[in-house]
C-alpha cells in the first residue's frame, strides 16, 4: 500500500499566523503538524509516500523531512498549483500510486489513543473497495456525515449536511484500492467548485463496496483547522503525554516499533538533538530497548 499526505493547505481559516507558513508545518505541541498524519503511515508500516505541498513551500518541506531516511520512509513530493478538493490527491498522484492500494491522509488530521493501532490495521487489511473511518461528533455539520441503519449497515454519505442523519462523521483517513484514480477523474465539482472526498466514497458506497470501521471514545481525533481546534489538540496532546508517559507521532519511535529503522539509526537521530525533550525521549527509549 502506499501512502499520501494532501499538505497543500495554506490555512487561510487560521491567518494571520499562517500568513507566511503553510497550516501543516505549524507546531501541535511539540512537534510540527505534519508529524501526525505521517506516524499514521508509519505504524501501518506504510513505507512509500507522497506529500502534497504548495507550489512554495516544497523546501520548508524537504528540510524537515528530507527523503525520509531518519525514519525508514521513502518520501516524495508534488506541487499542487491549483486547489481542488481532497480528491485531487489522487489525480496529482496517479503515477505515485501506480497499481498499488493507496491510504490518503489529510494534513491537518490528528489521531491518538488506546486501541488506534489495531484500527488502522484493521482499515488496512482490506484488499479492494474503500475503508473509511466513522469518528461520533456532538455536532457534524461541518463534516462528511455517515448514516448507518439500524443492523449497522452504511446507507448515505453526506458532506456538511445541515440537517445531519446521525452523529458520526468521517474524518480524513481514507484507504482505496487503486481504481480510486479514475473514480476521482470522473467525479464532477460540488457547488463550491472542489472533488469532495464524499463524492469519490458515494461512489464506492453505490457499489456496495465502501466499509466504515467506527473509533471507540478511547481515539481522539482533532480536525486542527482552526485557532481553537489547533490549542485543544496541543492541550490534549500534552495531556496524554503526562498521563500515559506515551510520545504521540514520534516518527522514528514508530519506524523503530516497527522495523523501518534499526537500533544504530534510532540512536544516531538520537544523538544529534538530544538537547530537546524529543531527542532525550528517543535516547531514552532506545537505551531501555534491548
Amino acid at each position: 500500500m502506499k501512502g499520501i499526505i494532501l499538505a497543500a493547505g495554506k490555512g487561510t481559516r487560521l491567518y494571520p499566523i499562517t500568513h507566511s507558513v503553510c497550516k501543516p508545518l505549524l507546531p501541535v505541541y511539540d512537534k510540527p503538524m505534519v508529524y501526525y498524519p505521517l506516524a499514521l503511515l508509519l505504524e501501518m508500516g506504510i513505507r512509500d509516500i507522497l506529500i502534497i505541498v504548495p507550489p512554495d513551500e516544497q523546501f520548508q518541506f524537504e528540510s524537515l523531512l528530507g527523503r525520509g531516511e531518519s525514519f525508514g520512509a521513502n518520501i516524495s513530493y508534488i506541487k499542487q498549483f491549483d486547489r481542488r478538493g481532497i480528491a485531487d490527491a489522487f489525480i496529482l498522484g496517479e503515477e505515485f500510486i501506480g497499481g498499488e492500494r493507496v491510504c490518503l491522509a489529510l494534513g491537518d488530521n490528528i489521531f491518538f489513543g488506546a486501541g488506534l493501532r489495531e484500527k488502522l490495521v484493521q482499515a488496512k487489511a482490506s484488499r479492494s473497495g474503500a475503508t473509511v473511518f466513522g469518528c461520533y461528533m456532538q455536532d457534524p455539520r461541518p463534516f462528511g456525515v455517515v448514516e448507518f441503519d439500524a443492523g449497522g449497515r452504511v446507507i448515505s454519505l453526506e458532506e456538511k449536511p445541515q440537517n445531519p442523519k446521525s452523529n458520526y462523521i468521517v474524518p480524513g483517513l481514507y484507504f482505496y484500492d487503486n481504481r480510486v484514480v479514475e473514480i476521482a477523474k470522473h467525479i464532477k465539482p460540488s457547488a463550491r467548485g472542489e472533488l469532495e472526498i464524499t463524492s469519490v466514497n458515494n461512489v464506492y458506497l453505490e457499489r456496495g463496496e465502501l466499509s466504515v470501521v467506527t473509533l471507540e471514545k478511547e481515539i481522539t481525533w482533532f480536525d486542527s483547522g482552526n485557532a481553537s481546534s489547533l490549542l485543544d489538540a496541543a492541550c490534549a496532546i500534552r495531556d496524554y503525554r503526562r498521563k500515559t508517559g506515551e510520545q504521540v507521532g514520534c516518527l522514528e519511535q514508530i519506524a523503530y516499533r516497527n522495523g523501518l529503522i534499526t537500533k544504530q539509526k534510532l540512536l544516531e537521530v538520537a544523538e544529534k538533538i538530544k538537547m530537546s525533550d524529543y531527542g532525550k525521549f528517543l535516547m531514552d527509549y532506545a537505551l531501555s530497548e534491548k
